[in-house]
């Protein structure tokens, strides 16, 4: 089965970015992905670089106009689209990813739980920290799991997911500057702890003051990349994923069997 991850620059008027996402997808599509997943933040601007009351706006429903765009696409072409979205709940906000599924219907929704304060990544100024815990969304094309950009630094989510039977988990990010290395290491060990096969989509563009650099790829349940890196600019990244050797290695690899929970219990009360 093939998937696919979509990274491209965006501009600051919303609906251009999800016109120009609504034009990229069919490329995805025509490539023979099923699955396939934008970077955090897909349809705007890295607002979150500063604190500004003005960009709480930009927010909407798991029903807004730019979910209802891709519920279309979804249906028509009968595939999965993982939408991270500025989620705007009654009066909390998130920084989220939605799920459609084939049929062009909301799945359910992931709520980003590590939520960085630091310079140009202002996120705890925007985004409550998620409250949905780690879901795992069964499709017709597989059992789908989602961190977005920090939660993928935490790796007991990444093990959460694949204890409840994530096939793939998908990995929206927002990364400037040098730290491909660190990501492509950290996700690279996630998919080797766990047996399972992870991509990661990261933003693309210069912006006003971080320069997204892309390089999304995906890897396999051994590490090994098997779609990417990608480069700099606009790009759709396309992985073969196999569930008969994700069982293969599973077996060959009997990391979850041999696990001994009891033994974890310190990591509940010791701090660092």
């Amino acid at each position: 089965m093939k998937i696919a991850g979509i990274q491209f620059a965006c501009s600051v008027d919303k609906d251009k970015n999800v016109e120009n996402a609504l034009r990229t997808i069919d490329a995805a599509i025509s490539n023979g992905a099923s699955i396939i997943c934008f970077q955090e933040l897909f349809n705007l601007p890295w607002f979150p670089k500063d604190r500004d009351e003005k960009a709480f706006e930009l927010s909407e429903s798991i029903y807004g106009d730019t979910v209802k765009a891709m519920r279309e696409k979804a249906k028509s072409a009968g595939i999965v689209i993982l939408l991270p979205i500025f989620e705007k709940d009654k009066t909390r906000f998130y920084n989220s990813c939605v799920v459609v599924d084939e049929n062009g219907e909301v799945a359910g929704v992931y709520r980003k739980i590590h939520v960085p304060d630091i310079s140009l990544w202002e996120e705890k100024f925007y985004f409550s920290a998620g409250d949905k815990g780690f879901p795992v969304f069964q499709t017709s094309f597989g059992k789908i799991g989602i961190q977005i950009s920090w939660d993928n630094l935490y790796p007991e989510g990444t093990r959460i997911l694949t204890l409840k039977g994530a096939d793939i988990i998908f990995a929206p990010t927002a990364c400037a500057f040098k730290s491909q290395h660190l990501w492509q290491t950290a996700i690279s060990g996630n998919a080797i702890a766990n047996g399972v096969f992870i991509m990661r989509v990261n933003r693309a563009g210069s912006e006003e003051k971080q320069d997204f650099y892309g390089a999304s790829f995906c890897v396999n349940p051994e590490g090994e990349l098997i779609g990417g890196p990608t480069g700099i600019a606009d790009s759709v990244l396309l992985a073969d994923v196999d569930f008969d050797y994700l069982q293969h290695i599973r077996r060959e690899w009997p990391l979850l069997r041999e696990r001994k929970p009891e033994n974890y219990k310190e990591i509940l009360s010791v701090t660092p």
